[in-house]
């Protein structure tokens, strides 16, 4: 269970929901920045109106805009060697068509790279991050249109240049498979994640969904070509939403189910963008759902070419499959599925598995053999201030210090894991329902759903003990 002494501990965040500064220093509007608060009852939705009867949680967030070098100061006091956070597109291009960058945008930045590098934080850069500009969406329909593999080329190419000597780990998008999971108008992750693909229209059809995603996986490859043929010292990786299956039963049916959805959900994306080129299972995917990809020359042999050097991804929960209908559904996980029965789950529903990561782990990594990542694992949770004033979170010290441990096993097993970043190691709003209750940091921020509170930080206990594990490199759990 012993962690390679280089291994990189840290944790994780995104722009769109820490940095608030939504229309600061010359910023244009992303699709974040016109999508409501909700709950856990009440679905998020998107409102491009701008009301101010409305509330916006990520216009502020945790205005990390104005805070980033109080939080990467004490990021550093926990020991992080890596911090993963994305880059909000909108800050370097507003609508996504200009020519010329932003210099604010891009100074901006410079002073967060800068600030991670006097601290010895590695930075982690995920390029997109469900922060597409709202522009490209009103004009292109989003990613359904094959010209925005030359803006997001543009973008690439304008911040590779501007950070060459200061970023060398980058991801091309964060969870790209999200884009084909989720249909929605219904429940919040649907009309978060629906714009990772085509639009914010939806319901959106199966071949509009799967012609928006070869679009990426096309601006995915040409971006790691670019990046290897200029830029030899960076290491370029993708970014799964990790989210296993069990049969329910030993029938043969929920067997057979499990397999056709861990191929299309799980392993449909990472074959394309690691392997190089579409998986033969795919075929029958499309010919049965009436999906014909539309391709220019060459767009298959830049899929070949432009494969990643590591994996990463996110893992919360894991899932049952059952192909009969009478049994109990898990209420809070994100897909749904069977009831584990052998599981617990957090405030919000979502079941805890943290022995699902280790068979994660040797998965991905038997099939691949390449480095990986976990970049998003952590407990939302309500964190209630003590009569002491402090946040004794023993909860989420517990959920981590399980997965940490299964992580350990993973290694022990032969899987080459190279580092860990926690989601997200700061409070910060909630993608799935805007919430600010949702907590998952080791940093308590006094921020509200209301949008009140002054902002200030506190270390809660798990700050402290995930000192101590990246001290002892993941030797004490306890």
């Amino acid at each position: 269970m012993k962690f390679p002494e280089n291994f990189l501990w840290g944790g994780a965040v995104a722009a769109h929901q820490c940095e608030g500064g939504w229309n600061e220093d010359e910023k244009g509007i992303g699709v974040p920045d016109i999508i409501t608060n909700g709950s856990h009852t009440v679905p998020r939705r998107v409102d491009s109106s701008l009301d101010p009867e409305l509330f916006y949680p990520t216009h502020e967030a945790i205005d990390f805009y104005h805070h980033y070098e109080e939080d990467i100061a004490l990021f550093a006091e926990m020991g992080f060697k890596v911090f993963r956070l994305s880059i909000n597109w909108t800050r370097i291009f507003p609508t996504g068509e200009e020519e010329e960058a932003n210099e604010k945008g891009l100074a901006y930045y410079d002073k967060v790279f800068d600030c991670c590098r006097k601290h010895h934080i590695e930075p982690l850069v995920t390029i997109s991050h469900y922060e597409l500009p709202y522009a490209l969406v009103e004009k292109y329909n989003g990613w359904a249109d094959r010209r925005l593999i030359d803006f997001y080329m543009n973008y690439c190419k304008v911040i590779f240049e501007r950070y060459k000597d200061k970023v060398k780990y980058w991801l091309t998008f964060n969870e790209i498979n999200c884009g084909t999971l989720f249909t929605g108008t219904t429940i919040a992750i649907s009309t978060i994640q629906g714009y990772t693909g085509p639009s914010l229209e939806a319901p959106v059809t199966m071949q509009t969904r799967y012609q928006a995603l070869h679009h990426q996986f096309v601006a995915s490859a040409r971006a790691v070509n670019y990046a290897h043929e200029n830029y030899p010292q960076f290491k370029m990786g993708n970014m799964i939403a990790f989210l296993p299956d069990y049969p329910y039963t030993c029938n043969p049916d929920d067997v057979l189910a499990v397999q056709s959805h861990m191929r299309m959900v799980n392993w449909f994306c990472s074959d394309v963008q690691v392997r190089g080129s579409y998986p033969s299972y795919s075929r029958r995917f499309f010919a049965e759902n009436n999906v014909e990809i539309q391709m220019e020359p060459g767009d298959l042999e830049e899929l070949k070419k432009g494969t990643v050097d590591f994996y990463t991804f996110s893992y919360y929960m894991t899932f049952c499959v059952s192909t009969d209908p009478s049994v109990e559904c898990a209420a809070g996980n994100l897909l749904g599925g069977a009831k584990n029965p052998y599981l617990n789950a957090s405030d919000w529903g979502w079941q805890i598995d943290p022995k699902g990561l280790r068979w994660t782990l040797n998965e991905i990594y038997d099939r691949y053999q390449i480095p990986l990542m976990v970049v998003e694992n952590g407990l939302g949770a309500h964190d209630v201030k003590a009569e002491d004033g402090k946040i004794h979170d023993e909860y989420r010290i517990d959920y981590l210090r399980q997965h940490i441990g299964q992580m350990g096993e993973a290694i022990a097993d032969g899987v080459d894991l190279i580092g860990y970043t926690p989601w997200g190691c700061i409070d910060l709003v909630s993608l799935s329902t805007g919430e600010m209750a949702k907590r998952y940091g080791f940093i308590y921020v006094n921020k509200f759903d209301d949008g009140t509170g002054d902002l200030s930080r506190e270390r809660k206990d798990s700050f402290y003990w995930y000192q101590k594990v990246i001290a002892t490199n993941g030797s004490d759990l306890s």
